[in-house]
């Protein structure tokens, strides 16, 4: 019998991925669906053409292994960096509302002439935030240790 490592094996640590091609995006668009985070928590850094989220995202990675074993389902704080941006926009919520928490469900790139393009977060409810880029330089890291969702349960979705 061989002592090859198991993916059963693996030290999970967080997650740090980047996407600047429209096919990295939907592994970090997958990771990041059911995110929250309240709107306070979104910033577009002008000058330095950064939106920056800091998001409590639901650990779709650890979700089988949690079933398994019967333990609580977890969330990390993670955050997403999206640089190079040109302009940003919102559409379906107010952004002035400080006790407003947002859910993401998705990312997308719409590409543009010569490398530019949008990145479109889709927020439930019909909301949508647009970054308008450059490139597509996209960042997604886990910055704290996981904690145990306090709902106890995993996103469900109607179909």
């Amino acid at each position: 019998m061989s002592d090859d490592a198991r993916f059963e094996d693996a030290d999970e640590g967080p997650i740090r991925l980047v996407a600047r091609e429209a096919d990295d995006l939907p592994v970090i668009s997958a990771l990041l669906q059911d995110a929250i985070f309240p709107v306070t928590e979104m910033v577009w850094d002008r000058r330095h053409r950064r939106f920056h989220i800091l998001l409590n995202r639901f650990r779709w990675e650890d979700r089988a292994a949690a079933q398994t074993s019967g333990r609580a389902f977890e969330r990390v704080r993670s955050l997403l960096t999206v640089s190079d941006v040109l302009a940003a926009g919102v559409q379906g919520f107010d952004r002035t509302d400080r006790d407003l928490v947002l859910s993401l469900l998705a990312i997308d790139f719409v590409p543009g002439a010569d490398g530019t393009g949008d990145v479109i977060l889709t927020l439930a409810g019909d909301g949508a935030i647009r970054l308008s880029v450059e490139c597509l330089d996209l960042h997604l890291r886990d910055v704290t240790r996981p904690y145990a969702a306090p709902s106890g349960k995993a996103p469900a979705h109607d179909v």
